[in-house]
This record gives structure tokens, C-alpha cells and sequence, in this order.
């Protein structure tokens, strides 16, 4: 296949993603009016998740750069697409902690500045402050993805290599800011939803998390346009391979993370700590907290440890889609146990909000697709990667 053919994105839109925005779009709008207590964080996690597909597709892209993974060439229209979300998570975010900020306890209930530790914490939980950093997040990353995907695009008709080495620089400087923003906001949107508990490896374990989701994603939509024709004789069997190969390490990665938190603030069993532990482990919770594991982690490594499973399309999806379930739950345990308590609540507003998250990132994703081939024709490596992968 010749690396210069013309790719378009012929698939069109699911009638019943049309659907599932709806019922998204309704759930939000009534729980808003008849269940704002529940809904309000929904819509935060929903957006936080959002915005972690769109930036996981940048992180992917931006480590292929720099560490010269030419057989990612033939895929990387799909994390480039991916990164449409960041923007559309992002704007939501900022939209709940601007209209909902009491969903954050401490936005009018710090206590009077000390000295010290809590000094520096009462400056840093100052809600103008807290707002200012979120914009300077969601600007920076936006402004490095749409850097990265514009340089790549127009290379598809320039076929210059200058802008490969150009999109190298700028992924190199946005893994390093990125490692720093995300860890910050990790603390700030998630975290600090709890603001009496700390843990120093909550922003890994949040990358992780949102990494491990990101690449799911991913192995979905590569396969799901292979099957669809876009991709069909693009993508090889040592394309999956690879995805599957990075979904189990990073599915490892993961547990290695969770359990060094979860080990070591149970053997300290500081009280200031053990809450977060003590509050996902109550009736009704502890089911989920103990399933969590087992999506994340348990499941796709029996599942993907087998090579020929990493190469088998179905065997890769239904993996990744299991992580995918693990990724909402995971989040759900992060976000909804300060404002459930023990009372377990998972009814039509979560669900609804969930399926309408989901449909909308198919659908952004999709309308980022077809703005460029499938492929990127103009990369200099594109012929590498058939080759290696065909």
C-alpha cells in the first residue's frame, strides 16, 4: 500500500449515539432541577473524564514523538482525533466549579490562615486561585495538543519532515509540563474534594488511571475502524499487538500504583489518612471497591497475557472494554463517596449522564476524524510502519 494513497473517514455517525446524547442532554437538564445534589458531581466526573481522553491521546502521541515510535505512524490519526475531548471536558469542568462551587467544601468553609502547612494550604484552597490555575491548565494543554495535531495535519500535504522534528520539540516541553499541571490538577479537582486527606501518589494514580482509559479507548476506535474499512489493511496484527502490550503494562502499572497507596496508608493507620480508605469501604461500597481491582486490573491481565490474545481484535476489544467499565468505576469511587456517604446512590441521573458522556465523545471524535485522512500520508514514517506492521 502506497503511503501517499488518500484515507477519508467514511463511517458514519450511529443513530443511536444521537440518542444517547439526548439522554444524556436530559438527564443533566432534570437531575439539574429534581436531583441537583446527585447530578452536580456526575457532571463533574463526567467532564473530568472527558478531558482525560483527550489528554491521554495527547500524552500517547507526544511519547511516540519523542521516543521515535515510528509503528505508531499508521494510528496516530485516532489519539490525534481523540484529543477534540480536552477542550469539550475541559469547558465543562470549569463550568460545574464556576456555577457549583460548593461542590468543593473548603470554597466557603476554610478555616482562619496559620502558620506553616496550613498556612500554605489555606492560600493554596483560595477559590480565585483555584480558578485561575484551572485556566491555565486547560489553556496550556489545549494550546500544546493543538499544536502537535495541527503540525501533523499539514503535513499531510507538505510531506516536510522539519514539522516531525518540529512536533518532537514541543512534545518533548509538553510531557514535561504535563507532568507537572497534571499532578497539580490531580490535587485540585480530585483531592481537594476531601480537603482533611492527602496522599503524595494520588497524581500518578490519577495518570494512570487516565492513561490505561486513554489507551482502551484507543484499542476500541483502531479496531472499530479496521472493521469499519478506514483502517482495513492499515493496521496489523502487530499494531494490536503493541496497543495490547501497552493496556497490559499500564493495566499493571496501575495495580503497582493502587497498591502502594492503599499498602502503605494502611500500615501507617494515620486517621487523617485511613478516612479516604474507611469511607469506600462502607456497606454498599465495599462490593465496588474490591470490582474495581478486578476490572482494572485482574481480568485484563489473565485476558491479554497470552500474545496471540493482544492479536486478536475481539479478544483486544473486549479487554479494553472491560478497563473502560473499570475506568468509569474507578472514577465514580474517586469523585462520589464525599457527597454520597454511606447512602449508595446509582440510579437514571448517573446512568444517564454516563451513557450521554460516552456518546459524546464518540461524537466529537468522530467529527475530529474527518477533518484529515485516517492516516497521515505526509509523515515520512509512514512507510516504516506499514512495513513493519503490515
Amino acid at each position: 500500500m502506497s503511503p501517499h494513497q488518500e484515507f477519508e473517514l467514511s463511517v458514519e455517525t450511529p443513530g443511536c449515539l444521537r440518542v444517547l446524547l439526548a439522554v444524556g442532554a436530559l438527564s443533566a437538564l432534570l437531575g439539574l432541577v429534581l436531583a441537583p445534589a446527585r447530578t452536580w458531581p456526575m457532571l463533574l466526573l463526567a467532564s473530568y473524564a472527558l478531558m482525560g481522553f483527550g489528554l491521554a491521546g495527547v500524552v500517547f502521541i507526544a511519547i511516540q514523538y519523542v521516543a521515535g515510535g515510528h509503528w505508531s505512524v499508521a494510528i496516530r490519526r485516532i489519539p490525534e482525533a481523540m484529543t477534540a475531548a480536552l477542550p469539550v471536558g475541559g469547558i465543562g469542568l470549569l463550568a460545574v466549579v464556576l456555577l457549583r462551587p460548593s461542590l468543593y467544601a473548603w470554597s466557603s468553609h476554610l478555616p482562619e490562615p496559620a502558620e506553616g502547612w496550613l498556612g500554605f494550604k489555606h492560600a493554596w484552597l483560595s477559590y480565585p486561585f483555584f480558578l485561575a490555575r484551572t485556566l491555565v491548565y486547560l489553556l496550556v494543554w489545549t494550546a500544546f495538543a493543538r499544536a502537535i495535531v495541527r503540525a501533523s495535519r499539514q503535513q499531510d500535504s507538505t510531506g516536510d519532515p522539519a514539522l516531525t522534528h518540529r512536533n518532537a520539540r514541543l512534545s518533548a516541553a509538553f510531557l514535561v509540563i504535563f507532568g507537572l499541571t497534571f499532578w497539580l490538577a490531580s490535587f485540585d479537582w480530585v483531592m481537594s474534594l476531601e480537603p482533611e486527606w492527602y496522599s503524595t501518589i494520588f497524581g500518578i494514580y490519577n495518570f494512570s488511571g487516565m492513561f490505561l482509559g486513554g489507551l482502551a479507548a484507543m484499542a476500541v476506535l483502531v479496531v472499530w475502524l479496521e472493521k469499519a474499512g478506514p483502517l482495513a489493511g492499515v493496521v496489523g496484527p502487530q499494531h494490536r499487538l503493541d496497543l495490547g502490550r501497552l493496556i497490559f503494562a499500564f493495566s499493571t502499572f496501575w495495580m503497582y500504583i493502587w497498591f502502594s497507596q492503599y499498602m502503605l496508608i494502611w500500615y501507617a493507620n494515620f486517621p487523617e489518612e485511613t478516612s479516604y480508605f474507611i469511607a469506600r469501604r462502607g456497606p454498599y461500597w465495599t462490593t465496588l471497591f474490591v470490582l474495581n481491582v478486578f476490572l482494572n486490573w485482574v481480568i485484563p491481565f489473565f485476558v491479554l497475557t497470552p500474545r496471540a490474545n493482544k492479536q486478536n481484535p475481539r479478544v483486544l476489544t473486549s479487554a479494553s472494554a472491560v478497563i473502560l467499565l473499570g475506568r468509569a468505576l474507578d472514577l465514580f469511587l474517586m469523585f462520589m463517596p464525599p457527597f454520597a456517604g454511606n447512602e449508595f446512590a446509582f440510579g437514571i441521573w448517573e446512568a444517564g449522564i454516563l451513557l450521554g458522556a460516552f456518546a459524546l465523545f464518540l461524537h466529537v471524535f468522530l467529527r475530529a476524524a474527518r477533518q484529515a485522512p485516517t492516516v497521515p500520508v505526509g509523515d515520512p514514517f509512514l512507510y516504516e510502519s506499514f512495513q513493519e506492521h503490515g
